[in-house]
């Protein structure tokens, strides 16, 4: 038996703040160096703040951090086992349609590939791991304006994303070569 779905004026109690966000984020990594060079160079972190080989601290903006890695209770260890409990994914909201189609240009470019991609009407979506196995999604949200809805609820579709579109979003036509193949991420 599933739980029923519940709408923000089934849950009990008060609502957290409308202006509520999600803070940073503090992964547990094998290896500091190598986290460091992934969220620095190839998603484009900008290093704030490093502890030796036991913490590193990132920032989009010169924000404190919105990253934190650290190898405190995981230096040279691996991933969550499958079947385990822990975080499926984190997401990084990109402003602008252009800086998602950036970032995916970007992993390209340093040879990283993605695990998937989705368009949910509310935000297009790209997934991947970074080299700890930690879920990523790489994002951009569409004007609530726009969100679709069913009877005033929202509704979350799981369409195919439009990689020409997006990519398109950076007026370069050579980028024609990072398309997938039609059908790599329906």
């Amino acid at each position: 038996m599933t739980d029923p779905v519940t709408t923000p004026a089934d849950a009990p109690g008060e609502s957290i703040p409308a202006g509520a966000s999600i803070g940073h984020v503090h992964l547990k990594v094998a290896d500091l160096d190598r986290a460091v060079a992934f969220y620095r160079d190839t998603l484009g972190f900008d290093l704030m703040l490093r502890f030796g080989d036991q913490a590193a601290f990132l920032s989009a903006g010169g924000y404190h951090h919105h990253l934190g890695l650290n190898t405190w209770e995981s230096k040279d260890g691996g991933p969550p086992p499958p079947g385990s409990t822990g975080l499926y994914h984190f997401a990084i909201n990109y402003p602008a349609r252009r800086d998602l189609a950036a970032a995916l240009k970007r992993l390209y470019d340093r040879g990283w590939g993605i695990d998937g991609a989705s368009d949910h009407g509310t935000h297009e979506a790209l997934y991947l791991h970074d080299p700890d196995g930690n879920g990523i999604e790489l994002a951009w949200d569409r004007d609530p304006a726009e969100w679709p809805r069913r009877d005033g609820e929202i509704v979350f579709d799981r369409a195919p994303l439009d990689f020409t579109g997006l990519l398109a979003e950076l007026g370069d036509p050579s980028v024609a070569r990072y398309l997938p193949p039609l059908a790599a991420y329906t």
